[in-house]
Formats: C-alpha cells, structure tokens, sequence
C-alpha cells in the first residue's frame, strides 16, 4: 500500500471513548468554528442595544456572516459552520421581519434547543441514546452497540449530558422571550451558547476519560 493510500485511511480508535471524543471535537469546529458561530448573534444585539433598529440589525449582522463565509472560501477551508450561522441568523431574520418583533430572531433557536432536547430524552427513555449511533459510525454498524447493556448506559449518560445545554437554554431564554426582554435574550443566547456547550463536553470528556470500552468493529460479510 502506497503512503498516500496510508494516509488517506479513516483514522482508528482503540476504545469507544476515544471514537466520541474525536467526533464532538469535530462537531464543534475548534475555536475557530465557535467563534463564527457566535458573530450573528455579537453583531445582533450590539447594533441592536445601539440602534434598536430592527432591520438595520438584521442587514449588519447577515453581512458579518457573509464576510466570514467570503473569508473561508478565499481561504478554501471548510465554510460549514460559517454557513450554519448564517442560515441560523436567516431563519431568524425570516421570523422576525414577518412579524417586526425583534426578539423573534431568537424564537428559532429556542424551537430548535427545544425540540432537539425533547429528541433526546425521547432516545433515552427509548434506551437508543443519540450518542449511540456515533458510535455505530465508527465500528461500521450503526446498532450493534445497542447489544451491549454497559455501551448502551455510557451512551445514556453522555445523551443526558448533551441534552442539559439544549434544555437550560430554553428554560432561561423563554422566560426573557415571553417579557420582550431582546438585550437580555441576545446576551442569554451568547452566554448559554458556546461556553454552556463547552462546560457540557467537558463533563462528557470526563465521563469518557474513565472509561475503556473496545471497539467492536461490524464482523466482515462473507462473500456472496
């Protein structure tokens, strides 16, 4: 096999730990991914505390996404989480011009932690934590973990882990959404953003920290 074919290989990992560390570290995009994520909602409520002028704020803060979007393409490096945020602040925009309320460009995002936190209770309560199948993505089958009872209860913890961000952002942003409170909503948003998300895979980078479960990779199909 030629370097190249080395070297291009999918990366392997000894424990099941390992696998999920590596996937939430690519989830969240490094520091540069989390910093492009928060822009929209920085520029937002910035111009909006300065200005409250709602469509004004809108025009400023898709235009800083944008910037950021022009900057990774000129680069070539990935633009995906440049994109997630501009389609985060567009479907804002989209809410909030319709209605002329400016605190709807946050209601998107308190649907979306909503719902994703209601998912995943759902796959706890199921026993088919969310975090299963990244490990089903890294063994080749995307259910045989759920045969092993010690698998299937890390993965409930680590789904409850990752739920707890999704579930406190809604819990304080809905409050400050139903007072028309958009300053406190756009500050609650950046402060229960990426530093809540970080503080979420820490406690998850502990709980795997301890543990050495082997990958088991998906047995090889015998040939037809």
């Amino acid at each position: 096999m030629s370097t190249a074919d080395t070297t291009a290989a999918p990366e392997a990992h000894a424990t099941v730990e390992s696998a999920v560390r590596a996937q939430l570290s690519k989830a969240l995009g490094g520091k540069r991914g989390i910093v492009e994520a928060a822009v929209p909602t920085i520029v937002f409520t910035a111009m909006w505390i300065t200005t409250e002028e709602l469509k004004l704020s809108l025009i400023v803060s898709i235009a800083a996404s944008v910037i950021l979007l022009v900057v990774r393409l000129a680069q070539r490096s990935t633009p995906q989480f440049v994109l997630n945020s501009l389609v985060g602040i567009g479907i804002g925009a989209f809410f909030a011009s319709r209605t002329g309320e400016a605190k709807d460009v946050f209601l998107p995002g308190i649907y979306y932690n909503g719902i994703y936190a209601a998912g995943m209770l759902l796959s706890i309560v199921l026993r088919w934590p969310i975090v299963g199948f990244l490990v089903g993505s890294v063994t080749g089958d995307p259910t045989a973990w759920h045969k092993d009872p010690g698998l299937v209860r890390l993965c409930n913890r680590l789904t409850w882990l990752l739920m707890l961000p999704c579930l406190i952002r809604v819990v304080v942003q809905l409050p400050l959404y139903w007072a028309d409170l958009v300053a406190p909503l756009g500050i609650a948003k950046l402060a229960l953003g990426w530093p809540l998300q970080v503080a979420g895979l820490a406690a998850m980078l502990w709980v795997l920290a301890r543990g050495r479960t082997p990958v088991q990779p998906a047995p090889a199909q015998p040939a037809g």
